[in-house]
């Protein structure tokens, strides 16, 4: 069940990867409405990471092509910010919180162009939104997890790009960075700005997102939330790997989907 969306922020079409011959995603067709808060779900090995991945230019396709604002990613780079997940990243690297949000600001400047006021000004805005004005000085590698996720956030967000492709921004946070992360992602789609984020978490995943892409190397549906997160849907796309989904089909039928506990 795949809804094809006209005027499209994103545009996949027979889009297939192979690592050592192997297909890791198999002949994906898929269309993104702009302005939305989209969510990625699937079980672990799935090739969600591999799908933004292949999108942002890191990873070789084997076959199909992929339009960004119905054009190549290289001809809109400047538009498009990635959040990777936080486990790939150095975070003994010396750099304190300030310096890494002002990093969002270096597809905005130029090679070797130094940041002005008016980057700091938008540099400190973004800290300030997420909450972490306390920390400007402080080394990242001195950041709980959740801190860090929130610094990795802020860092996106100076870049003020249209689309933000996020793997796991949920991962390893507390429930108040949750909480924070999607209003705030919820604010810039009400800008016009459009998120796609790697979810793994069914509870949540009816709450926080108006689109779903259902994966599992192929892609099982995409489409609107009320009708891509269905009981079948979730089935075809784990088969027999998620106990929970019973408890979860039973729920959905009687309309009490639970969310996260809001501690």
């Amino acid at each position: 069940m795949v809804h094809q969306v006209e005027d499209a922020v994103l545009e996949i079409h027979d889009l297939t990867v192979t690592y050592n011959k192997k297909p890791v995603l198999w002949d994906i067709d898929l269309t993104l409405p702009k302005g939305s808060i989209i969510g990625i779900i699937g079980p672990n090995g799935a090739g969600k990471s591999t799908l933004i991945k292949s999108i942002m230019g890191l990873v070789p396709n084997s076959s199909g092509y992929i339009k960004v604002f119905d054009k190549e990613l290289n001809k809109v780079r400047n538009k498009v910010s990635y959040v990777p997940q936080k486990e790939s990243v150095d975070w003994d690297f010396p750099a304190s919180v300030l310096d890494v949000v002002l990093m969002g600001r270096y597809s905005k400047l130029g090679l070797f162009k130094r940041p002005r006021k008016a980057d700091r000004e938008v540099a400190l805005d973004c800290i300030r939104k997420v909450g972490m004005e306390q920390f400007l000085n402080r080394q990242i590698s001195q950041l709980s997890g959740g801190q860090q996720q929130r610094v990795f956030i802020a860092r996106a967000l100076a870049q003020e790009a249209d689309i933000y492709f996020m793997d796991e921004p949920f991962a390893g946070v507390d429930a108040a960075t949750e909480r924070a992360i999607i209003t705030m992602l919820r604010e810039m789609t009400e800008k016009g700005k459009t998120v796609i984020v790697i979810h793994h978490d069914l509870q949540s995943a009816s709450e926080y997102f108006n689109w779903i892409v259902l994966l599992n190397m192929r892609l099982v549906a995409s489409g609107p939330t009320a009708l891509t997160l269905t009981p079948e849907l979730l089935q075809e796309t784990y088969g027999g790997k998620l106990t929970l989904l019973a408890e979860v089909g039973n729920l959905m039928e009687k309309g009490e989907f639970p969310t996260r506990d809001k501690r």
